[in-house]
């Protein structure tokens, strides 16, 4: 990947990986843990967890003879403030959206002669 950016959202674009995530979210859990509510191998699931490792996602710990694998939120950190302009930019127009909205229900309701309520009978 160009950046660790590209690679996070790579990484997220499959929705077992981000089911793989969200477990990981509850705490550290071994390999097996977290195939147990997939219907594929053990070997495919661990090809996941490389993709998240290399995206920075995912780090695998030594505990004895356990590697548990635990989430790792700076790349998740990044991807939210990247995303943060554009939730801005989202959010100032839904604002002038609802505005809009207000306005022509009222000069609806104006010219019907009911009073507004923001619903229909």
């Amino acid at each position: 990947m160009a950046d660790a950016l590209s690679a996070t959202f790579a990484a997220l674009a499959d929705p077992t990986r981000r089911a793989i995530l969200a477990r990981l979210t509850h705490g550290a859990a071994t390999v097996n843990e977290l195939a147990e509510p997939f219907s594929m191998t053990l070997p495919s699931v661990s090809r996941h967890l490389k993709v998240l490792e290399a995206a920075g996602l995912v780090v695998k710990e030594r505990s004895a003879q356990f590697r548990p694998c635990r989430l790792e939120v700076a790349p998740l950190e990044a991807a939210d403030d990247w995303m943060g302009q554009y939730r801005v930019f989202f959010g100032d127009r839904l604002d002038r959206l609802d505005a809009q909205l207000k306005t022509m229900m009222a000069a609806k309701a104006a010219t019907d002669g009911k009073p507004e309520t923001g619903e229909e009978e």
